[in-house]
């Protein structure tokens, strides 16, 4: 795994700056849609896995890269970068360890968001 922070905070404070002085509810609306969507991306990872729909597999992926890197979850991101470009190169083999990564660190992305917004 790379050794990235789980969250960058530089990445909390911009968000923090596009809405300054709304006591961090733009911050935990954004963080809100993070934890309800990507479970859904990380579903549609297995299922696309399973139905071998590579197309959806890679847009799966993709979102996940991109709302991580929103929010500053760098190794979430770098992974799910890792696992786009695999399928996209080599397609649906040997991706069932980097989905177990994306989902061990979509937990500890989680924790840490919920000590950032309470």
């Amino acid at each position: 795994m790379p050794s990235y922070p789980i969250i960058n905070p530089e990445a909390i404070e911009i968000l923090r700056s596009l809405n300054p002085g709304d006591s961090d509810e733009f911050l935990k609306e954004i963080v809100g849609i993070f934890i309800e969507d990507t479970p859904l991306r990380i579903a549609d990872l297995d299922t696309s896995l399973h139905d071998g729909d590579k197309e959806r597999f890679i847009r799966a992926a993709h979102s996940i890269k991109g709302s991580s890197a929103n929010l500053g979850a760098l190794a979430l991101r770098s992974v799910a970068e890792k696992l786009e470009h695999h399928s996209n190169t080599v397609g649906l083999s040997d991706v069932s360890e980097m989905i177990t990564e994306i989902k061990a660190h979509f937990d500890l992305v989680k924790i840490e968001l919920s000590k950032i917004t309470g």
